[in-house]
């Protein structure tokens, strides 16, 4: 049974399994890490307002929506079949989750230095981005290639609805109205202004 849920591609989807709402919405991100890394080819102090909305958009689209609901709802339910956390695939995916949240925020610190006029901070800001994007893109496939494949092998049907249900209660209560549009028009203005 198709269930209709609003989703970070900014549209109305009909899913089946949680593996297509969440492969949709790392299509979004990769537009984003797109616009990342043509950031770090242009002049970073003309583009400062680019980076604070592609870091905005990381903090808070990819991680507060998409994380969240892989770590607090996809993951567990993983778990619960028998796919491991310690020394599994789930732990890596925390793990890299980790990693690229300490690259987001070293960004961000970045940012804000080279707004107070420190411009020795540039390179710190396109390390991290580049090694942000290279591991973002790298977790994207081990996700969408192996880890959704298993739970779409694995969690039953009926506790799949379940899962979208709890996703589009996550997006309402925790991201709020209007949250996707915002992120999915951060990604469009950085096609634009990028591309």
């Amino acid at each position: 049974m198709e269930q209709t849920i609003s989703h970070g591609c900014g549209c109305a989807h009909k899913a089946e399994k949680p593996s297509e709402i969440l492969s949709d919405e790392h299509r979004v991100i990769e537009r984003v890490l797109s616009g990342l890394e043509q950031l770090t080819k242009m002049p970073i102090a003309a583009s400062l307002e680019h980076w604070r909305k592609a870091l905005d958009f990381f903090r808070h689209f990819a991680d507060q929506c998409h994380h969240f609901k892989e770590e607090s709802v996809l993951f567990p339910a993983l778990e619960a079949h028998g796919i491991p956390c310690e020394g599994g695939p789930v732990g890596m995916m925390l793990q890299e989750h980790e990693e690229g949240r300490d690259h987001v925020r070293s960004m961000i610190a970045a940012v804000e230095l080279l707004e107070a006029g420190d411009v020795a901070a540039q390179n710190s800001l396109l390390n991290h981005a580049r090694a942000y994007s290279t591991l973002l893109r790298e977790h994207i496939q081990k996700e969408d290639d192996i880890l959704f494949r298993m739970a779409d092998e694995v969690i039953p049907e009926d506790e799949q609805r379940e899962i979208l249900k709890r996703f589009e209660a996550h997006e309402a209560e925790e991201m709020g109205p209007g949250a996707h549009e915002k992120y999915l028009k951060i990604a469009l203005e950085l096609e634009g202004a990028t591309g």
